[in-house]
């Protein structure tokens, strides 16, 4: 059992498996977006349009096969579906691996494989949700959320910057290689969890969607956060994507510049979740749709062509609240959410949040070649700002508190939490 104190969470061998499985997992998953890049490029006959093709049939099984995940996770035991996931992800990155190492890659091979890959993810994420207040006591969800995005978001970026000097080595097919096995491992470290199986269900798919969605609508303050993501984080993947790079082609001096300032976003990502920990509030989905208003500032920054370091600070502490906000949002649904349904719930909140992000990867090239990639930021920005504002005129969002006894809870072990986080 854990003890009083949040360095506690660290003595808690459930809780350093949950971590150690996820940063192994999410390093291996920091090749693999460059690996998986360069592999299909490095085809005979590649293409742009087969590598946007590839990496679709990557990213559409995620959204189409969330919910089901969600009911899955809801049905057996949370640990074994993660490392069925981890296992299936596994074989997918190893045969993509197999592929780009063999020279022979025919594109229906590999965009089965990154179908694959991408299912494995969709039934990864809820059960994940849902694991975290299985091992981590109420009083401690929030510093164990924030210790859990500070390491995955530091392994993120580890393997985001070193994923470049490892395809140039060693090439894009042992980079896959890599990932596949850091999936072997990360379900290994998972397997130890041993978490119990879940009652037996004698409902349908169908009856335990309807059930997980009243859950779900019944609570207007999760809904409307869910909406306003919706907008938030498709205009913010355009900008990632497709509308940052080029202005940073047109105005900034190309991919070198573009680099740091994603690099800062990063940065600001691990801090924002050091900080997290350390945060203490009342009305957390309050402070959390507050803090979604930095987003808005590199997009302006960008539009006006405002010099490099500037746009990284603001990247920079766009990523500090982007993940305050993750940490105190899920926090609030493990602590306000019946955990018999908490990954259906879960699965909702990731369909609808990243419902429109396809979308506005593929409409930011088109309006940007009619308005200018300057207009077209400034319109992402505006879109943050009012969806955000939109989201303040919840009376639930404004008023939801945590009970005093949470508080007193959180405070007796947030200091020393954030003790260790600074460590």
């Amino acid at each position: 059992m854990i003890t009083s104190g949040g360095s506690a969470l660290w003595r808690d061998q459930r809780f350093v498996l949950l971590v150690s499985a996820r940063t192994i997992s999410v390093l291996g998953n920091g090749f693999a977006r460059v690996a998986l890049a360069f592999a299909v490029l490095a085809l005979p006959g590649a293409s742009p349009g087969k590598l946007s093709l590839v990496l679709a049939c990557q990213a559409l099984p995620q959204l189409a096969f969330v919910l089901l995940g969600g009911v899955i996770a809801d049905r057996m035991s949370r640990s074994r579906l993660m490392v069925i996931a981890d296992g299936v992800g596994a074989l997918a990155y190893a045969g993509l691996a197999a592929m780009a190492l063999s020279a022979y890659a025919p594109l229906a091979g590999m965009c089965a494989l990154a179908v694959i890959a991408g299912l494995a993810s969709a039934l990864f994420a809820p059960a994940m949700d849902g694991v975290v207040p299985l091992v981590v006591p109420a009083d401690r969800l929030q510093q164990a959320n924030g210790f859990l995005r500070m390491s995955t978001n530091a392994c993120l970026f580890l393997g985001l910057a070193l994923s470049g000097v490892v395809v140039a080595w060693v090439g894009a097919g042992w980079a896959l290689a890599l990932n596949a096995v850091s999936f072997v491992v990360s379900s290994l470290l998972t397997a130890r969890l041993r978490l119990p199986a879940r009652p037996v269900r004698t409902s349908s798919v169908l009856a335990d969607l309807r059930e997980g969605w009243q859950e779900f609508a019944s609570r207007q303050w999760l809904w409307v956060v869910v909406v306003q993501c919706t907008a938030v984080v498709s205009v913010f993947s355009a900008t990632l994507g497709v509308l940052g790079p080029l202005a940073a082609q047109q105005h900034l001096g190309g991919a070198r510049s573009w680099s740091v300032i994603v690099a800062a976003q990063a940065l600001g990502a691990i801090a924002g979740a050091g900080m997290a920990v350390r945060v203490r509030v009342s009305r957390p989905i309050l402070v959390a749709v507050v803090a979604t208003f930095p987003a808005a500032l590199p997009m302006v920054f960008l539009s006006i062509s405002a010099p490099v370091w500037l746009i990284a600070a603001v990247m920079f502490c766009a990523g500090v609240a982007s993940d305050v906000f993750n940490v105190l949002w899920a926090s609030t649904l493990q602590r306000e959410i019946p955990e018999q349904v908490l990954s259906r719930v879960s699965s909702y909140d990731l369909f609808g949040s990243l419902a429109f992000a396809p979308l506005g990867l593929l409409a930011a090239g088109p309006v940007a070649q009619g308005v200018g990639s300057g207009t077209a930021l400034a319109g992402c920005a505006a879109v943050v700002v009012l969806a955000t504002i939109a989201a303040l005129a919840s009376p639930q969002v404004r008023a939801l508190r945590r009970s005093a006894s949470q508080l007193q809870a959180s405070a007796a072990t947030s200091d020393q939490a954030g003790k260790e986080a600074t460590r």
